[in-house]
Order: C-alpha cells, then structure tokens, then sequence
C-alpha cells in the first residue's frame, strides 16, 4: 500500500462509528489504514485529527 503524501489535513477522511451498544468508538482514517479505539467521540476524533497532522508533519520533514 502506497503512503498518502498529501499535505493538506482536508484530503484525509476522519470516519466514526459507535459499537458495544454504544460504549465505545472507533475513528478510522481511510487514507492511512489506521485505527483508533476510544470511548467517547471527542476522544478518537481528536486523537485521529492529531495522527493526521503528525503524518503530514513527518511528510513534510522528509522534503526537507
């Protein structure tokens, strides 16, 4: 699987969906095939958005 390289935090989709009756999240970003469980919706959300910006951090490192 090839790593998505885009630069702007927009092209990265945030998706997230409740299970156990819901007691819990899951947030996953397609673009990086990465998952994060939590149990609240604010909790995976922001800790998606800050997996995101570290990714595009360490894009933008390597250009350098």
């Amino acid at each position: 699987m090839e790593t998505y390289t885009s630069t702007n935090p927009a092209d990265y989709d945030i998706l997230i969906r409740r299970y156990d009756n819901g007691a819990n999240y899951a947030s996953y970003c397609p673009q990086l095939a990465h998952m994060i469980k939590g149990t609240a919706h604010e909790e995976v959300e922001n800790a998606m958005k800050e997996h995101v910006l570290n990714h595009i951090v360490s894009l933008q490192e390597k250009k350098d």
